[in-house]
């Protein structure tokens, strides 16, 4: 009787622990969950948008695959069984046979079955979030938010007021005007001394731009200010002006600018990923253009992409292609910062309304 009880005892125990561990693997799933999916989906949309860089360089046509939803589904399914016998003879144990027996055994089976969909970029939305001009709002939104100037203005701009950046054509690169990087320059210099800031005014028909100073200006941020107002034609007198889209301004109180759109930028970029030269020798991909010349001397690419036969071994993001590793340094934080921006406009200038998600029926697990 007591190997009965000390049985029951055991059973009894057993299955409080199994009932109890399965109750906690709901709430435990949800921190790591959340984690690990963000970070699988970072890397790979990180992975995505090198490798179109390295495929727009050899003329290749990029491929974007959005994550749609991601739903985790998890089941635990258990099992516990017992067995016992015991021997008597005349109410007391049996003096020969075995006083008893007795079995246990259990398991379980835990099933991690997540439900991932895919939208690929194409049709209509590939028209709209790629090829479609940045609206010149969105730029100075991003200005407005504290992105460096003279990065914000050389990926998404490709004229103001008649100056040009550079301009990517299918083999060849047409250099900035010189007084676009002057420009850059006096712009950041007023970026960064914090004199002058501006204030949008969304009109029913127009966009305003309203500068606002303090004060008194120091010499060099009244001489930056002239600077600007002189290379873009403006009234150096303006507290107002104009924002459009377009390529000549009509007035000295309007600024006009010519925005990219995200493949232009995506475009530029890749212009200045090295390549072996081998590819380039048999035509399988241009050369890399040289550098602009800006105020100060050459102006260097805004990011730095380079090509190995290895793996790197401490490499921000890296991608095989055609035999090759291409790959972003992890110290070269001036090239991350760009790259990480670039992955910013992707989401934040995506310009008409979305489609609708895919409905997707989840059955219950039990």
């Amino acid at each position: 009787m007591a190997s009965i009880k000390r049985l029951t005892f055991v059973v009894l125990s057993l299955s409080l622990f199994v009932l109890s561990g399965c109750a906690s693997i709901g709430p435990g799933a949800v921190a790591r969950d959340r984690f690990d999916y963000t970070g699988a989906v970072a890397d790979s949309w990180k992975s995505q948008m090198l490798l179109n860089l390295v495929k727009i360089r050899y003329s290749d046509a990029p491929v974007f695959l959005d994550v749609g939803q991601i739903v985790a589904g998890y089941s635990f399914q258990r099992n516990l069984s017992a067995n016992a016998a015991a021997n008597f003879f005349n109410g007391s144990p049996h003096p020969t046979v075995p006083n008893g027996t007795f079995g246990l055994s259990g398991g379980g089976l835990y099933n991690d079955s997540p439900t991932i969909t895919y939208s690929p970029l194409a049709g209509e939305r590939f028209a709209r979030q790629l090829m479609m001009p940045i609206p010149p709002s969105a730029i100075m939104s991003v200005v407005q938010a504290g992105f460096p100037v003279a990065r914000v203005f050389r990926l998404t701009v490709q004229s103001i007021n008649g100056v040009d950046n550079r301009r990517i054509k299918e083999r060849n690169v047409e250099p900035a005007d010189p007084e676009f990087y002057d420009l850059l320059k006096n712009l950041s210099r007023i970026q960064a001394s914090g004199d002058i800031g501006m204030r949008m005014r969304q009109g029913d028909r127009e966009i305003t731009l309203e500068m606002v100073t303090r004060p008194k200006l120091s010499a060099a941020i009244e001489i930056a200010r002239r600077n600007v107002a002189k290379i873009l034609g403006l009234d150096p007198a303006a507290q107002e002006l104009r924002l459009v889209y377009g390529a000549v301004p009509g007035n000295d109180k309007e600024i006009a600018i010519l925005t990219r759109s995200i493949y232009e930028i995506l475009l530029d970029l890749s212009s200045s990923i090295t390549v072996p030269e081998a590819d380039v020798m048999e035509g399988r991909v241009s050369p890399t253009p040289g550098a602009d010349l800006g105020p100060e001397g050459p102006i260097p690419p805004l990011m730095r992409i380079a090509s190995s036969t290895e793996h790197p071994a401490d490499a921000f993001v890296a991608v095989p292609y055609r035999g090759q590793w291409y790959s972003i340094d992890d110290k070269d934080l001036r090239s991350k910062n760009v790259f990480s921006f670039i992955m910013f406009l992707f989401t934040f200038v995506e310009t008409g309304s979305k489609e609708a998600a895919p409905i997707l029926t989840i059955p219950t697990t039990r």
